[in-house]
């Protein structure tokens, strides 16, 4: 199974830190948020990752290169404006699907949240179209966005929970939508969810969204602390 990165916004919330860096190149903890992303990638066992860019995107072409150093091969898939979450997997479905002649399921994760979800062990089911790893709401989105159904995905129920940003998606999922065309995700995985062709999981372990300058720094100050606690330990 290829993975994909979605690192093509703009991070308007966190601007000034975007103006002159694209969102995954943020450092965290040392390093870049996406590189997070990769080292789990490849301790997963992950070979092919597919990355979008749109804003400041060499950037992240120079700062990643063919993902040689993490064990992995990086193919981008630029954007000249950011095409929203399903127009951008559209657009990457030739580097997802090996130019169409293998229709297998694909990972995909946002670029710009932190989490520790471990990406070996999210299968996409047998007849299904979208498989999504939900998490309790946070603070910044109390509402939440689905629920699960005896391991269906569902749009309302008693609890509710926030989408991670991390699911596993059948090419077919995106066949309506043309090359270069921007489209919302929502909308695809509401008509998986009425065709009874969406599942989930529910996720209890570390995620972070680094939504804003504050989220950011906060994350950053947790991480400090941990790696103090492990070395006097």
């Amino acid at each position: 199974m290829k993975a994909m990165i979605l690192a093509a916004g703009r991070g308007e919330r966190m601007r000034p830190l975007t103006d002159h860096t694209p969102k995954p190149l943020l450092q965290v903890g040392g390093k870049a948020l996406i590189t997070w992303h990769l080292e789990n990638l490849a301790k997963a066992g992950f070979k092919e990752v597919v990355i979008n860019h749109a804003h400041l995107g060499h950037q992240i072409e120079a700062a990643l290169g063919d993902g040689s150093q993490w064990g992995l091969h990086i193919e981008y898939s630029p954007e000249v404006i950011a095409l929203e979450t399903a127009g951008g997997i559209a657009n990457a479905l030739p580097l997802l699907t090996e130019f169409g002649t293998k229709v297998e399921p694909f990972l995909v994760v946002n670029g710009d949240i932190f989490t520790e979800v471990d990406f070996a062990a999210i299968r996409l089911p047998q007849s299904m179209l979208a498989h999504l790893v939900l998490i309790d709401n946070p603070p910044q989105h109390p509402q939440g966005d689905f629920t699960i159904e005896n391991g269906l995905l569902a749009n309302t129920g008693l609890h509710m929970h926030t989408f991670s940003g991390v699911g596993v998606y059948h090419p077919s999922l995106f066949a309506a939508i043309q090359r270069g065309e921007a489209a919302k995700l929502a909308p695809l995985l509401r008509g998986a969810i009425g065709e009874s062709k969406a599942s989930a999981e529910y996720y209890q372990g570390i995620w972070h969204d680094i939504g804003t300058p504050g989220r950011l720094s906060a994350l950053n100050e947790t991480l400090l602390t941990d790696a103090i606690t492990k070395h006097l330990e």
